[in-house]
């Protein structure tokens, strides 16, 4: 999800600056990893009024100061003949700033994006540090008027995001978690009932950084300093190309966060608690 912010400003067409989140291939030797195990049956919300995907949105505000960081892997189907000529849909950095900071985050992958890097989207899935969940296989909005993105037909939805957990699964992602974002944060009761035989609930957030498209680390670290709360979920993005400074940004918000009294953990830790 890529999406346009009030507070930090750029002129893009969305669709045409979609973005991904990368690793290196391999963890550091000897990197050791706090993050709280895995359940071998991740927690889901209940179906929502007329049996529709639920949706998610933050977590409790009186159960602690835990707060979730997700990183948004965008890549649409599209952009194959842009990754062929050279572009890198990836930070390793970020990841690698993730890993030396133990923190815990959650990783919204689209299915092309796991076809392009299969290396990477397999070194982040078998990290417990992280989780992986579903971001479409194609990017393409679930609903008409979605920061100009293409958009799939109601009768594919379904079939859109099945394709995706097929993709993570040919990678060697082994255990992607029930959990979806729609492209662009795009949803209507179409689309939640499109996707309701999928089990999944839909992931969406209560801060968003605004470090889509920003070249001011500082703007946008404030941002997300001024907007946590205890159960935040927070939206951020990991490709350089078109997110620059969300590097430069964890590095700064994690450590203050931090001297906050917050904890961070994985979306599936605030969706069970």
């Amino acid at each position: 999800m890529i999406t346009l912010v009030r507070r930090v400003t750029a002129t893009c067409v969305l669709g045409a600056a979609l973005t991904a989140c990368a690793t290196t291939p391999h963890q550091a030797p000897g990197a050791v990893h706090t993050a709280p195990a895995r359940t071998s049956a991740p927690p889901t919300l209940a179906p929502g009024p007329g049996g529709l995907t639920p949706v998610f949105k933050n977590g409790s505000r009186t159960h602690g100061k835990t707060v979730a960081l997700t990183f948004d892997a965008d890549m649409t189907a599209d952009q194959g003949a842009r990754a062929a000529a050279g572009e890198h849909f990836d930070n390793p950095g970020l990841i690698a700033a993730l890993r030396a900071l133990k923190v815990p985050a959650t990783v919204f992958m689209t299915g092309r994006w796991a076809e392009e890097y299969p290396e990477q989207a397999r070194s982040i899935g078998r990290d417990p540090l992280f989780e992986v969940a579903n971001h479409s296989y194609s990017h393409y909005a679930f609903t008409d008027d979605c920061y100009g993105l293409p958009t799939v037909s109601g009768d594919r939805m379904r079939a859109d995001v099945e394709r995706a957990y097929a993709a993570f699964r040919k990678a060697g992602v082994p255990d992607a978690r029930p959990y979806f974002r729609f492209p662009g944060g795009c949803y209507d009761r179409r689309a939640l009932k499109a996707l309701t035989p999928v089990g999944v609930t839909a992931v969406q957030w209560d801060v968003v950084s605004g470090d889509a498209f920003a070249t001011d680390a500082e703007a946008v670290s404030r941002q997300v300093l001024e907007g946590v709360r205890p159960g935040s979920v927070v939206v951020m993005h990991c490709t350089h190309s078109a997110a620059p400074t969300t590097e430069r940004v964890v590095r700064a918000v994690v450590p203050a966060l931090r001297e906050r009294g917050f904890r961070f953990v994985r979306v599936s830790e605030l969706i069970g608690s």
